[in-house]
Order: C-alpha cells, then structure tokens, then sequence
C-alpha cells in the first residue's frame, strides 16, 4: 500500500506559477505510472500529467506546454510545475500512484485561479 500526501496549492492570479508536491509513504522506484489529476465543482475527475517508471511523461491538451510533471525517485516524490495558470486551471488536485494493477489517490490540495 501507498499512501500519498499532496502539497503546494494555493491562491494564485491568472498567469501565474505554483508547483505542487506529492509525497509518497514508500519508494516510488517500482511504481508504474505517476499522476496528477483535476477535479473542479461539477466535472468529472481528469488527467492531467503522468510519468512512467522510466520517465516517459504525457499530459491532458489543454495543459500542454505549461505543466510539467517530474518525478525524484530519491525523494520519492512526484511534482507538476504549473505555469501560465488561468481560471480554468481550478480545482483540486489529486496525485494518483499505479502500482499492481492497483491505483492509490492522496486527497488533493486545492488550486484557485483568480481572473
């Protein structure tokens, strides 16, 4: 079992930066796929940006080119720098973990973006 703590949300105008942090219980070196996802009021949960094991990344159109997920197997965590933020960036934020055919969520930090 892995538990996740995410970090780094907040309250940030239109155009803006935050990075978010997700922290892992245990070693991340094994783990499959990486994640972060979005949920905002009223919409079905998202992805967002993923990274493989092996570092391969993939992110949802409407983030490309200003998010980007990392990952620090030493640190076993896993980032998504956010840039360019805009008010359709709301919402909270889930890091997600695959790991044996089993998915772990942490329970999200909160990002508002103010227009």
């Amino acid at each position: 079992q892995v538990q996740l703590v995410e970090s780094g949300g907040g309250l940030v105008q239109a155009g803006g930066s935050l990075r978010l942090s997700c922290a892992a219980s245990k070693s991340i070196s094994s783990i499959m796929s990486l994640g972060w996802h979005r949920q905002a009021p009223g919409k079905q949960r998202e992805l967002v940006a993923a990274i493989s094991s092996g570092g391969s990344t993939n992110y949802a159109d409407s983030v490309k080119g200003r998010f980007t997920i990392s990952r620090d197997n030493a640190k076993n965590t896993v980032y998504l720098q956010m840039n360019s933020l805009k008010p359709e960036d709301t919402a909270v934020y889930y890091c997600a973990a695959d790991s044996r055919a089993l998915r772990y969520w942490g329970l999200g930090t909160q990002v508002t973006v103010s227009s």
